[in-house]
């Protein structure tokens, strides 16, 4: 009776060479995961650095242009005069003229009325940033019976300078007093704000200017006169 044997076929491996070019393509492929992988972080952080830094300066021109499109025609009980310099100007480090502006907030907590004094002023920063800090002063008791303190809203940082500027009908003017002007309000305020350079800047940041048109005008003295019906 035959016996049937049956050879094991030895397996084949792979050679050093094979390994040796594996790893080198595996390699290869990683590096470049690893490129683009950290070049999207990069792009990532960079972008939520920008929206950082971009989102107090938004939210400073938005409350800007809300305080100036709703400011109050003196004349009126709760309302004062704007003028720029002088009296006006009694708060250390304001850059702004004091004026009367209708955006406050009636609730519960404050009882007050909507009409609100506001100013805006430069202060030297809390941290070691370049430029100023951006506060807002606001008063909301304006039948007070002493001086009240202003309430201070922090803006935004890194403010080199801030200009206001306003428009008679015919020429930018670089300041204004409402008891002197026959038109008593501007016809529109231009506000440009300067940036300061960051450390290790060459170049300060393009200004942010934007313009405001004054809807609301004063009362004047003058009275108009209707032809005919008089009998």
């Amino acid at each position: 009776m035959n016996s049937s044997r049956q050879i094991a076929q030895p397996t084949r491996g792979f050679t050093l060479i094979e390994v040796l070019i594996a790893v080198s393509v595996f390699a290869i492929v990683l590096a470049a995961i690893n490129a683009v992988f950290y070049s999207a972080v990069r792009l990532r952080n960079a972008t939520a650095r920008s929206l950082e830094e971009a989102l107090p300066i938004q939210q400073a021109v938005a409350i800007l242009k809300r305080d100036l499109a709703n400011i109050v025609a003196p004349g009126g009980t709760l309302s004062g005069q704007l003028q720029t310099g002088g009296a006006s100007n009694m708060v250390a480090g304001q850059t702004s003229p004091t004026f009367y502006t209708s955006t406050g907030i009636i609730d519960e907590t404050s009882p007050w009325a909507q009409v609100q004094k506001v100013s805006y002023l430069l202060v030297d920063p809390t941290n070691r940033v370049a430029g100023r800090d951006l506060v807002r002063a606001i008063t909301r008791n304006l039948l007070p019976v002493t001086d009240d303190v202003p309430v201070q809203q922090w803006l935004m940082g890194g403010v080199d300078a801030i200009a206001f500027y306003f428009f008679d009908g015919s020429q930018w003017m670089d300041s204004w007093d409402s008891t002197a002007q026959t038109a008593k309000l501007p016809l529109a305020i231009k506000v440009q704000i300067g940036l300061a350079a960051e450390a290790g800047g060459r170049t300060p940041p393009a200004p942010v200017e934007f313009v405001v048109p004054i809807l609301v005008q004063g009362r004047t003295n003058q009275t108009q006169q209707t032809s005919g019906g008089g009998g």
